[in-house]
């Protein structure tokens, strides 16, 4: 299984609507196994990340207004790649393993700035 992002809204009434991947977009924040070797990784917690360490435990809501700190933690993890990428276990070479996660990572980003702009959310799960 993959982990997915999303984006959505909340309605009028209350209720989480998640929207549909534009064409074009992907939807694969990683390998269900992430969740604990990267998102959830010592290394990442120990960078002050608060966001990505919940999917060790549980799907990952980052609420409207918290978006703006999601992607700030979202650059934070960026700036960190090689440590990360030392810091955790890669399945194939370095180089991939950091690829990979750079991937994941702009898709999360890309969700994430979607969710900006339309005053939404983000759920990775």
């Amino acid at each position: 299984m993959s982990l997915s992002v999303d984006v959505f809204v909340v309605g009028a009434d209350g209720e989480r609507q998640v929207l549909d991947v534009p064409e074009g977009c992907s939807d694969s924040a990683g390998f269900e196994s992430w969740r604990t070797r990267v998102w959830g990784a010592p290394v990442v917690r120990s960078l002050g990340a608060g966001f990505f360490p919940v999917l060790a435990e549980a799907d990952l809501r980052v609420d409207p207004g918290q978006v703006p700190a999601f992607l700030s933690e979202c650059l934070l993890l960026r700036e960190n790649l090689d440590k990360i990428v030392a810091g955790t276990e890669p399945v194939r070479s370095a180089t991939e393993h950091r690829d990979a996660i750079c991937d994941r990572l702009s898709i999360v980003e890309d969700a994430a700035r979607r969710a900006l702009a339309m005053g939404g959310g983000v759920l990775i799960w």
